[in-house]
């Protein structure tokens, strides 16, 4: 297989990894779950990313998700997994075998265990991913989370890899928090696919020619980025996207994974949401009344799930 279709932008979910009770992924809950964000407001699905505890799972098992979303009916096409591991060959198995599965393309952490590395370490890693991929329809997404990496992704690397790369980097996912960042790349790079990992700062990267978001509150708000998304020309939008914004605030208090795993579970009555793989830890009973009435003060509610 090959890839469906490039993305062009729009909303994609950073799409949370439900669990069962022996925290193995629960293959047929997360393609029900991609399903659903599919058929409620999100463009595409970003995949064994942060919010989905990647880096928590093995090699296998991140392969073995990928090919049971697929065998579950989940288009390629709407898919961006994140394939970005410390070692060089794992990431290039994992994004190997995304191509394969048609996915449109991958997010890609830099190698994030050792630190102060150069622009020249780092485009010589993304290098040794791409060639030893060696497929023309691998798309590369740049993942910029120097919180969590502490490896940041500069203009100045992108440029170089854009200009030796032309047709495989495609675009960042930029979870720096820093619009004027977001927006500084958008505006060097026209083409250049930049999304927004914070959904407050989606509205501002539109308006600098920005792709749109991959967020993990996409999980939840999918429905209120895409209206941002299709009408931020229109004045009408500042009350969405206030709503938006005021969700975000309301996760992030939170350790956030956890929080939104608990409103899945009390929104689905599932309570098998709330599995998650040390060392994170679910939520608590406490923080969870506080986090469901601060959402209800806002007005919000779920699309309904099946």
């Amino acid at each position: 297989m090959t890839g469906d279709a490039p993305v062009a932008g729009g909303v994609f979910a950073a799409v949370l990894t439900p669990l069962k009770a022996d925290l193995s992924p629960d293959h047929r809950a997360f393609a029900r779950h991609c399903r659903w964000l599919l058929e409620n407001g999100c463009d595409g699905l970003a995949v064994l990313g942060t919010t989905g505890e990647a880096n928590s799972f093995s090699l296998p098992e991140r392969i073995g998700m990928l090919e049971g979303l697929i065998e579950a009916g989940i288009p390629g096409g709407a898919l961006l997994p994140g394939t970005g591991c410390c070692a060089t060959a794992d990431t290039i198995e994992l994004s190997r075998r995304a191509v394969w599965l048609g996915a449109a393309g991958v997010v890609m952490l830099p190698p994030f265990y050792y630190k102060n590395v150069t622009d020249d370490g780092l485009f010589a890693a993304y290098s040794e991913v791409i060639e030893g991929v060696g497929e023309a329809a691998l798309k590369v997404y740049l993942y910029h989370f120097p919180r969590m990496s502490a490896v940041p992704i500069g203009l100045a690397l992108i440029e170089r890899l854009l200009t030796r790369y032309p047709a495989t980097i495609a675009g960042i996912k930029d979870s720096s928090g820093d619009v004027g960042n977001m927006t500084a790349c958008a505006r060097a790079f026209p083409g250049f696919a930049v999304f927004s990992g914070a959904d407050d700062l989606l509205l501002p990267l539109l308006e600098a020619g920005g792709a749109g978001c991959i967020t993990a509150v996409c999980n939840v708000a999918s429905k209120l980025a895409a209206k941002v998304y299709s009408g931020w020309r229109n004045a009408a939008i500042d009350e969405t996207n206030a709503q938006l914004a005021a969700l975000r605030g309301i996760f992030t208090a939170y350790p956030l994974i956890a929080a939104l795993k608990e409103v899945m579970a009390r929104h689905g009555g599932q309570r098998e949401w709330r599995n998650i793989r040390p060392p994170l830890a679910a939520l608590g009973e406490a923080h969870a009344g506080a986090l469901l009435k601060a959402i209800e003060a806002t007005g919000f509610s779920l699309p309904a799930v099946p």
